[in-house]
């Protein structure tokens, strides 16, 4: 088993099939094929079943899959820092995110990690759960971990940097405004307005569910899996949304007005990487993560 193989493994998993992942790759499909059968010549084990044109994964194939992540992302993270030795700064940072934290903050540290390390291009993929985002950096799928969760994220398997709190805030359908002047309503004034909401899983739809839950009657209009319809759906009068303060900026950019919502509740982001083997380039995201802490105002780190 050398490298080769398991990085031709994982390029079939991640691309679903072996025309896909050869092109990527850049190589002949029959060079691919060749790789895969030796490997699972050596084990002993098929590592994928083969159905007509497609290919899924044996029983042996899924657990071979994070260990080769593991073994992978080692030998990125030892050639890298031979490299860094020689001072070359070029290479690729891997990171997931959920929604809002891909928004803000990673959006300013993307920023302000491009502008130093300008040859090093960042690959950012999605998740959705606190959950999903702490496997794929356990597994070495990610270097790099942003999620939002409704309480301080804590981990014995990742090691987690506490970043930032952002209150949820309601962004305000234009065509429904009758909040008066105030800065702030309590969820009890969403009574009898329509809502755009996530799926349940989120902080932002358990609050909407809170209130429903007691007694306020919010109308759902439309629920949306993809974050980035809300502010559309917004601005098209369908409802109000409830999002974290990360999309604040956005919605004011786009003429929408944003109120607080009391009683706070806030969402906790968090930066998680794998202890120990990372790359020149993930540590050196990390060194802007712990800026981003010390530049940020002390209200956003701690909001009451």
């Amino acid at each position: 088993m050398d490298i080769r193989q398991l990085t031709y493994f994982l390029a079939v998993v991640d691309h679903g099939g072996f025309t896909r992942a050869a092109e990527q790759l850049i190589i002949a499909q029959p060079s691919l094929s060749q790789a895969i059968k030796g490997l699972e010549r050596e084990l002993g084990v098929p590592l994928f079943h083969r159905i007509g044109r497609r290919v899924v994964l044996s029983e042996a194939g899924r657990e071979l899959v994070g260990p080769a992540r593991v073994v992978v992302r080692d030998l990125e993270a030892a050639r890298a820092a031979v490299d860094d030795l020689r001072g070359v700064r070029t290479g690729r940072l891997e990171v997931i995110t959920m929604p809002s934290p891909g928004v803000e903050p990673l959006t300013g540290m993307i920023a302000a990690y491009t502008g130093a390390h300008p040859a090093v291009t960042v690959g950012v993929d999605a998740a959705f759960t606190p959950e999903e985002v702490a496997h794929a950096v356990r597994t070495g799928r990610a270097e790099i971990g942003i999620l939002g969760s409704d309480r301080p994220f804590r981990s014995a398997e990742v090691d987690v940097l506490h970043l930032e709190q952002q209150p949820l805030e309601l962004i305000v359908n234009p065509r429904a405004d009758t909040f008066g002047d105030g800065e702030a309503i309590g969820r009890e004034d969403l009574a009898g307005h329509r809502v755009v909401v996530s799926p349940r899983g989120s902080l932002m739809r358990w609050l909407v569910d809170d209130a429903l839950a007691g007694g306020v009657q919010v109308q759902i209009t439309a629920e949306v899996a993809h974050r980035t319809s809300v502010l559309p759906l917004v601005l098209a009068g369908v409802g109000h949304a409830v999002l974290p303060s990360s999309w604040t900026p956005l919605a004011r950019a786009a003429g929408l007005r944003v109120l607080r919502l009391e009683p706070v509740t806030v969402l906790h982001v968090a930066v998680l990487s794998r202890p120990g083997h990372l790359t020149p380039a993930a540590r050196a995201f990390l060194e802007v993560a712990a800026r981003h802490i010390e530049d940020r105002p002390r209200a956003t780190q701690e909001v009451p």
